[in-house]
């Protein structure tokens, strides 16, 4: 997670069978693909997993096998903190990292009500530090139950202590970023990784470890590809036609997602099912169409960039 590595993390989803049960062959199928793409890390058990509707033994046994499939090729990450009491998360981050995870992610918005101030926060944080001995953390500001995110100031403090050497930022706020960077600069065990692709060429060259997205759910290589080449003046025409591409099919990606994100890996051949236990809203024959032309239209592209689909 080192900031040195401009790198892909992907969200990883969960494969479910049509009974609804996790498949496990297609999530080894899953895991396989975000590799050979490239990926630099994994974050399992995350909102894209659908982390809200599985138990907590699901969790763990989802995590056991990413960690599995991956094989040390690279860390894997997960989220640990699902509310109560700071003792009852602390038991469920070190059950997470006895699994072998090179972070535990916590969700700021578990720790704290909406209502309750940052000091409320930033104290229970430390106290799970303090009940979790020499566990790694990192944060992942997730929009539910409500997005709580960190400022600069928070940041620092908490990755000053050793504890955190991974961050998912959702602020979507490009001078944030560039504050929440600046301030931790001087941790190289620190990576930040930017959630949002309307600004992720800024975002890596202003210093960010790379990006953690929802795209990559459709075509992590593309997100690979954006990461290796960023900063290459030789190929500046092709990051911006790349940039606006994302920018262009944001709405499409989100909508019904993940049923629409796991679709599209139908397409790709990948032997997952649409079916996920939130609900998502409708998966109509417009949306159907909507997919059909981001499929079509990634195809021309990366033809076009000459990047291979694994």
């Amino acid at each position: 997670m080192e900031n040195s590595r401009k790198g892909f993390i992907p969200v990883m989803l969960t494969p479910f069978s049509g009974n609804g049960d996790i498949d496990y062959k297609a999530l080894t199928e899953l895991t396989e693909v975000y590799l050979k793409a490239g990926a630099s890390g994994l974050f399992a058990n995350c909102l894209s997993s659908e982390m809200f509707e599985l138990t907590d033994e699901e969790r763990l046994k989802v995590i056991s096998h990413v960690i599995k499939v991956a094989g040390g090729t690279v860390p894997v990450v997960a989220t640990g903190t699902f509310g109560g009491a700071i003792s009852k998360q602390a038991d469920f981050v070190k059950r997470v990292n006895d699994l072998g995870t090179e972070a535990v992610i916590i969700i700021g918005s578990l720790l704290a009500e909406e209502q309750e101030s940052d000091q409320l926060f930033n104290e229970r944080v430390l106290e799970l530090f303090d009940q979790t001995a020499d566990v790694p953390f990192g944060f992942y500001e997730c929009p539910v139950p409500y997005k709580r995110t960190l400022n600069a100031v928070q940041l620092k403090q908490f990755v000053e202590t050793g504890r955190v050497i991974y961050h998912k930022d959702t602020c979507l706020d490009l001078a944030q970023i560039k504050e929440k960077l600046a301030v931790t600069a001087d941790y190289p065990e620190f990576g930040l990784y930017d959630a949002y692709m309307v600004h992720a060429v800024d975002s890596l060259k202003a210093g960010s470890a790379g990006v953690s997205c929802i795209q990559g759910n459709y075509f992590p290589e593309l997100i690979v590809w954006l990461c290796d080449n960023y900063n290459d003046p030789q190929l500046e025409e092709e990051i911006n036609r790349v940039q606006q591409f994302l920018i262009s099919n944001m709405d499409v990606m989100h909508n019904v997602y993940p049923v629409v994100s796991k679709y599209f890996l139908q397409k790709r051949g990948l032997n997952i099912s649409t079916f996920t236990r939130r609900d998502v809203g409708i998966f109509d024959n417009n949306v159907v169409k909507e997919i059909e032309g981001l499929y079509s239209n990634y195809n021309i592209l990366r033809n076009e960039l000459n990047i291979s689909v694994f």
